[in-house]
């Protein structure tokens, strides 16, 4: 390629050396200089770097890594730990119980106990949360790198090899093909019809030709022709690239945060926001009011502030972010076993969540198994000639193959006998227009050893007589007038009725425009003959409809095939075709009446990428949990706008970018499975957040009406913390906890609504049985045990009493709260129809058998209890006996209001 002259401003640029020349008009700089200096600047060749090379590069310019794909160091994450409420509220605790118990105290009084008790607890609950979420952040790492993106490069010595993205180096080789994601930021040294998707970092959907020729001038980077971006997409044709820049110092490394911060919000991502706000609003009101009553009733304002903290603490489910996280981890493991591959936890819940799956209906509904059937002229006769056209647009379009051209190459190579190698032999590649989603169509320009040229193109029919003049019927050319149309269309719509995609052949002899072919040039062509396709149904896709739809998920097919064609895949399999909208049509509709077609719409056939995305934000405005299964590069926006975007490996590597879930084969069957699994994980979650917020309700209403009559706090800040700590590690093995079938078949999302409406009802039932325990334990226990009433007694003897009264509570407390557990757990007959896993009820009995040791020996002390006597343990367990009654009541009336339970 001859060098360019250089104007003064380039030749001051090209003066410098490349630590020399600004960042920012680094790419600038490299984008005027001819394909040798590129070669030459870069220190690299035609062939590739050598292994010596590679690591070279990789010391001076670092790996193609984004910052914030480092993780956090394990020292650092465990002292983050200690950031949560409930672990500041018992290091204040113990601060304070250190320097009253050890600093301050006479002589021979000292106690370290309760401080180191209390230590012990803090220490326990960061050791849990950060060996569980470390565990589900090594499962979800682990998962999300079996699926990984690779990129083709040429390495001196080796040639061309598959590498990693992480592992592309500045001055490597890259081969582009369409599909690909650009690896780094690239220089363009050869293009055969190159264009590429710079949505990622400009917005505009257009895609951008790439071309090798140098600029004529210093140009802003993302405005030159012979420079691709990291992270950008190939829409088609092929390229090679010189890497200049990688991971930090790339065009997208620059603005990393600001994508970061931009990503799109799911069904998950609201429904944790509306939960916490509201528990923020509960605390908001109830925490000053316990305050204030206690600086009022009991006159110690310290003791009152720290226990209307741990009111605040007991109002939250403080090991909800390790409960969730481990449910999470589980479920990634469950599907990572049934061949499902989540990049991202929280996508677990999101699948779940799907109350409409929208998906392809090539491999996805159909086998993948793409035959061609017929190749027809226009009269619908068997023609070779027909054949021979398809057979060279296939073998010579450079973009990426797809089934379609397989199955013309293999019917050609194989079926017919065509002697396809002397068709290649006489034939060579003059230029092309590659395939996109708009045009629907691919042409190329060959020749032959004559010098006559002649442009071929195939697409879908209605695209192909768009820019056809002619018609060429019994080896004779004529005008392509309606009534050859309607006959054209007539006998297209026929194939596709009998389940056939049907594409249209046109061809023009000595075409103009060649060397810059447009879609300007694809006009006055001339059909000769239809190629009708057949992709069958697959035969446990019916079924897999069905399992989805008895699970509450509407199947959607939005498509890029003809219509009919999906209809009738979709009808062979059961799929009710309650309406069918093409582009055309959805370009047409407002946003207003897009929404409401959606919902009584089962087909969308011909779709650009951009309309599926529409079609898929529609049905999110609407209400619903969308999920979008492909793998195509015209899947991708779409995938990245649903709540879950799922993809296989065999994809193209922007959709499975795009992707939360990757599936190891294109099944639905599978998808269905992960469905079950995503709602498994979030039942379990779920029963977390509802029974432990309405148990923790119910304890702050007690601690309320206590606060008011009672002479001494019902219980201390410690002891509350330990009944809150206690029962939550009773809870840990909530992840592993049984499922009714029954709460798998609705599609389940976070509802904070729901939630508030179980802690009114629910809460509120342990509050009565503890107020009758405050009662019998204020009126009749304590003071048969302790000599007399509250009054009549002295300093020493009324702590003994304060230290029988809150071990009476604390025991009836834990006993009531574990058999919540049970009892709220299912809406069928607890421990008979639906029975907990043996790991919770193993922990349950641990925590009970735990806080019964704190309240009858002298351990209690260590916490200020006293030990309670048998009688009142009796009177507990009646009372455990008819909460659990009364709950079993109340909740049949619940269920009978609201539809379910959980």
């Amino acid at each position: 390629m001859p060098k360019k002259t250089q104007s003064k401003a380039q030749n001051k640029a090209l003066r410098s050396n490349p630590t020399g020349v600004m960042e920012q008009t680094w790419l600038a700089y490299i984008a005027v200089l001819d394909v040798d200096a590129v070669y030459s600047e870069l220190k690299t060749r035609r062939t590739g770097l050598t292994e010596e090379e590679v690591e070279a590069s990789r010391e001076a310019h670092g790996a193609n890594r984004m910052a914030e794909t480092k993780r956090t160091p394990a020292l650092l994450r465990f002292l983050q730990t200690f950031s949560d409420p409930f672990v500041l509220i018992l290091l204040a605790l113990g601060a304070v119980s250190f320097a009253t118990d050890v600093v301050f105290a006479a002589p021979g009084e000292k106690d370290p106990a309760t401080p180191l008790l209390i230590a012990a607890m803090a220490l326990v609950s960061v050791v849990l949360r950060f060996v569980q979420e470390t565990r589900g952040a090594d499962a979800a790492a682990a998962l999300a790198e079996s699926i990984e993106t690779t990129c083709c490069v040429e390495r001196a010595g080796v040639g061309r090899i598959e590498i990693p993205l992480d592992e592309v180096v500045v001055g490597d080789i890259v081969h582009l093909a369409a599909g690909d994601i650009v690896p780094a930021d690239l220089r363009i040294v050869a293009a055969r019809d190159l264009f590429v998707g710079q949505s990622a970092l400009t917005g505009e959907s257009e895609a951008v030709e790439k071309r090798p020729a140098p600029t004529d001038g210093l140009v802003q980077p993302l405005e030159s022709d012979n420079l691709a971006f990291l992270g950008t997409t190939v829409i088609s044709g092929t390229g090679i690239g010189v890497a200049v820049r990688v991971g930090e110092e790339t065009e997208l490394g620059s603005i990393a945060a600001q994508l970061e911060s931009s990503g799109k919000e799911t069904a998950y991502d609201r429904g944790i926001r509306d939960v916490s706000m509201l528990l923020v609003r509960l605390m908001v009101i109830v925490v000053p009011i316990v305050f204030l009553i206690n600086v009022v009733t009991k006159g110690n304002w310290l003791d009152a502030l720290l226990f209307s903290l741990s009111v605040a603490v007991g109002l939250t489910p403080e090991m909800l972010p390790m409960i969730v996280t481990t449910c999470l981890a589980k479920g990634a493991v469950d599907l990572s076993k049934g061949r499902v591959i989540v990049k991202r936890l929280d996508a677990i819940q999101n699948l779940g969540s799907i109350d409409v799956l929208c998906c392809d209906k090539t491999g996805t509904l159909t086998e993948d198994r793409v035959v061609l059937e017929r190749h027809l002229d226009v009269n619908g006769h068997e023609d070779a000639r027909v054949l021979r056209h398809a057979f060279l647009n296939s073998h010579f379009e450079t973009g990426m193959l797809n089934l379609i051209d397989t199955a013309i190459i293999r019917c050609a190579h194989e079926e017919t006998g065509l002697d396809d190698n002397a068709l290649v032999a006489d034939n060579y590649l003059v230029d092309e227009l590659p395939f996109d989603y708009e045009r629907r169509r691919v042409s190329v320009v060959v020749g032959d050893a004559q010098g006559h040229t002649r442009m071929i193109t195939k697409g879908a029919l209605e695209e192909i007589l768009s820019i056809c003049a002619n018609v060429e019927l019994d080896g004779k050319i004529f005008e392509l007038d309606d009534e050859l149309e309607k006959m054209v269309l007539d006998r297209g719509h026929d194939l596709a009725d009998d389940g056939m995609r049907v594409l249209g052949v046109a061809r023009k002899d000595d075409p103009a425009g060649v060397g810059s072919l447009t879609a300007d040039d694809e006009k006055d062509m001339t059909l000769i003959g239809y190629l009708a396709f057949l992709d069958p149904p697959k035969v446990d896709a019916g079924e897999a409809i069905a399992a989805l739809a008895a699970h509450g998920v509407v199947t959607k097919v939005l498509t890029g095939d003809s219509g009919r064609v999906a209809a009738h895949v979709c009808e062979e399999l059961g799929l009710d075709v309650s309406g069918a909208l093409d582009g055309a049509q959805v370009e047409q509709l407002s946003s207003k009446a897009l929404r409401e077609a959606v919902e009584h719409t089962t087909v969308f056939a011909k779709l650009s990428p951009e309309q599926k995305a529409r079609v898929v934000n529609a049905l999110q405005v609407n209400g619903h949990v969308v999920g979008f299964m492909g793998d195509g590069v015209n899947d991708a926006a779409a995938m990245r706008v649903a709540d879950c975007g799922v993809s296989v490996d065999t994809g193209a590597d922007v959709a499975k970018e795009a992707a939360d879930i990757i599936l190891l084969e294109k099944d639905l069957m599978v998808l269905e499975r992960g469905v079950e699994t995503g709602r498994r994980t979030f039942a379990n979650m779920n029963k977390y957040v509802k029974m432990t917020a309405s148990s923790n309700f119910g304890n702050v209403f007690s601690v309320l009406v206590a606060s008011a009559f009672l002479p001494f706090l019902p219980m201390t800040a410690v002891q509350l913390l330990f009944l809150n700590f206690v029962y939550d590690l009773t809870c840990i093995a909530m992840p592993w906890d049984n499922v009714d079938a029954d709460a798998l078949r609705e599609p389940r999302n976070w509802d904070p609504g729901s939630i508030s409406s179980f802690m009114r009802w629910m809460g509120p039932i342990s509050s009565v049985f503890d107020i009758v325990t405050f009662a019998l334990l204020f009126l009749v226990i304590c003071p048969m045990a302790c000599g007399g009433p509250w009054a009549s007694l002295d300093s020493a003897t009324q702590l003994q009493f304060a230290g029988m009264f809150q071990a009476g509570w604390l025991l009836e407390s834990m006993l009531t709260q574990v058999l919540a557990v049970h009892l709220l757990r299912t809406e069928h007959t607890p421990f008979i129809e639906s029975c907990a896993s043996w790991q919770i009820c193993a922990l349950g009995a641990a925590g009970i058998a735990v806080a019964a040791f704190m309240c009858l020996t002298a351990a209690g002390h260590v916490i200020d209890l006293s030990v309670l006597p048998l009688v009142a343990v009796g009177a507990v367990l009646l009372i455990a006996a008819s909460y659990a009654l009364s709950v079993m009541i109340v909740r049949k009336v619940y269920i009978k209001r609201y539809g379910s339970l959980l």
